[in-house]
C-alpha cells in the first residue's frame, strides 16, 4: 500500500481536519500549523494528510480542498488561515499547479489557493486533535463543518466514509 501526503490549509483546522477524515483512503492527518519560505514562513493553521493515492487522488483531494473552503476570498484572517497546498517534492507541485488551473471553471471568482513548499510542522495539542469525532455535536460544528460534510455528502459522495459518518452519531439534520 503506497502512501503519500500533503499539507492543507484554507480555514479552521478543526474544520479541516473534520472534513478529510471524513474520506476513504485518508491513513492519519496532523493537525495543527504548517510554514512555507520566504513571505509565507510564519505558521498558519493547516493539516497534513497522510493519504493512498490508489484510493483517493491528489487531484481529488485538492478539488475537495477548494470547494469546503473559501478558496476565492482574500479576508483579513489569511495570515491565519493561509489558502494554501503544501507540496513534499517538484513534482507534487506541478501536479497540483495543474489541478488549481483545472478547477478554476468551478469557480466564479479567481482561486487565491496557493502552491507552496512545505517547510515546518507544529502539532496541535493532542486534546484538541479529531476535534469532529470526540464530539461531533457540538455548536462549532453544527454551525460551521456539518454544511462542509453535507456538501461532502452532495458533491462527492463516492469518496465520503459513509461507515464512519454514520458510526459517528453526526447528526446532520440539525442546523
Amino acid at each position: 500500500m503506497a502512501i503519500s501526503k500533503v499539507g492543507l490549509g484554507g480555514g479552521c483546522h478543526w474544520c479541516t481536519e473534520g472534513v478529510f477524515a471524513s474520506l476513504n483512503g485518508i491513513v492519519k492527518i496532523n493537525q495543527g500549523w504548517i510554514s512555507s519560505s520566504g513571505s509565507n514562513s510564519q505558521f498558519s493553521e493547516a493539516i497534513e494528510v497522510y493519504f493512498e493515492p490508489d484510493v483517493i487522488s491528489l487531484a481529488n483531494l485538492v478539488s475537495i480542498h477548494l470547494h469546503t473552503h473559501a478558496c476565492t476570498a482574500d479576508h483579513s484572517m489569511r495570515h491565519k488561515y493561509r489558502s494554501a497546498i503544501y507540496t513534499y517534492s517538484a513534482e507534487q507541485a506541478s501536479k497540483v499547479d495543474i489541478v488549481l488551473r483545472q478547477l478554476q471553471t468551478d469557480f466564479n471568482e479567481k482561486i487565491i489557493t496557493q502552491v507552496l513548499t512545505f517547510c515546518a510542522f507544529k502539532a496541535n495539542k493532542i486534546e484538541l486533535t479529531d476535534y469532529l469525532y470526540s464530539s461531533p455535536n457540538r455548536p462549532f460544528y453544527q454551525r460551521y463543518i456539518h454544511p462542509k460534510l453535507t456538501l461532502l455528502l452532495q458533491r462527492f459522495t463516492q469518496h465520503v466514509n459513509h461507515e464512519k459518518l454514520n458510526d459517528s452519531a453526526i447528526n446532520l439534520s440539525k442546523k
